[in-house]
């Protein structure tokens, strides 16, 4: 079965990426409790799931099953490209009950036996209180499990966007779309995503389509909400298998280093994908501050360029950025020879 997302003639100028730290934090709830054998979040899951165990998540867990339906309310498409969990909080808590009511119901409905449960029947029992509790517990997660290793996830979920947003300026909006996941397919103005259960929907008014990237929402991606809900596509970055790979500095070549010292030709060598400020000190263990200093001679010297995305600044390498790190850069030429 299939879901199929319309496009109007005003959708593909609409279609946008965001980050979600709300969204991230419930696929790593679903990574915890399901994860699938040979998952790239092994390690994580076995360090974390204690941890996770004892802060009360029982009544969002109920609500994300392995499979099946997920209340639309718990994952309102991010309002800004980098939405912060309190925003995302504020606006899970601006639900309407009896909306909830219908969801939750939909949801446990999913897990045989779940609304029999004492935590489904009081969710059921009172869903203003179940609204209020399911957000709490979003935020409780996000501070417990996903904050202290954000500027990893960040770096890696910038870097994608970065990434696929070469790839619409090379090859347009199809290409980004097709290459998302091996679920999706864009054909004859329609997004597809090869899911059960299978519905149809028409965008309306211009709404586009928000593309979350995700490390945890992997092998799958997530998307198919309804309306009113904006319709999203949550899929998974690239880059996920090496995510949990300790980072150490990297070794630049001696010539580099002799031409740009050791912290500019690292923080060169270090760019083979876009990334941020926080990213890069992260990754080659150095200060921010330095790092930015390194950074702005770089892109001074034109072998760096940058890009926003939401509130960060990206920077790649220039083609003579990698000229210079391949060795390859050619002096100019001199005077001419005589008078």
């Amino acid at each position: 079965m299939t879901i199929t997302i319309r496009f109007g003639p005003a959708d593909p100028l609409n279609c946008r990426f965001a980050l979600s730290p709300g969204w991230e934090t419930q696929a790593a709830l679903r990574a915890l409790a399901h994860a699938p054998h040979g998952t790239p979040h092994g390690d994580w899951v076995r360090r974390t799931l204690p941890l996770a165990r004892s802060l009360a998540l029982d009544p969002l867990w109920a609500v994300l099953p392995a499979r099946g339906y997920t209340p639309d309310f718990l994952f309102p498409p991010p309002a800004a490209p980098a939405a912060t969990v309190a925003e995302e909080a504020a606006r899970i808590r601006a639900t309407d009950p009896a909306c909830a009511h219908a969801q939750l119901t939909r949801a446990l409905a999913g897990t045989p036996g779940a609304a029999r449960t004492a935590v489904g029947r009081g969710l059921l029992a009172d869903p203003a209180a179940a609204v209020e509790t399911l957000a709490r517990a979003v935020v409780r997660a996000w501070e417990g499990l996903l904050a202290p290793c954000w500027p990893r996830l960040r770096a890696l979920l910038e870097a994608d966007i970065a990434f696929r947003a070469r790839r619409l300026a090379d090859g347009g909006l199809g290409r980004v779309l097709t290459a998302l996941h091996p679920q999706v397919t864009w054909r004859d103005g329609a997004l597809r995503i090869a899911r059960r259960p299978g519905h149809s929907r028409v965008l309306t008014d211009g709404e586009g389509v928000t593309l979350v990237p995700s490390a945890f929402v992997w092998p799958g991606v997530a998307a198919g909400f309804e309306p009113p809900a904006p319709a999203a596509v949550m899929y998974p970055a690239r880059g996920v298998g090496h995510l949990w790979a300790p980072s150490a500095p990297l070794d630049p070549p001696r010539a580099l280093v002799r031409l740009l010292g050791r912290g500019r030709a690292a923080v060169l060598r270090a760019l083979d994908e876009p990334a941020s400020t926080s990213a890069l000190a992260l990754r080659l263990r150095l200060a921010p501050s330095s790092v930015s200093a390194h950074l702005s001679v770089l892109r001074g010297a034109g072998l760096l360029e940058s890009c926003r995305v939401g509130h960060q600044v990206l920077y790649s390498r220039t083609a003579l950025g990698a000229a210079v790190l391949a060795g390859r850069a050619q002096e100019p030429p001199g005077p001419p020879a005589g008078g």
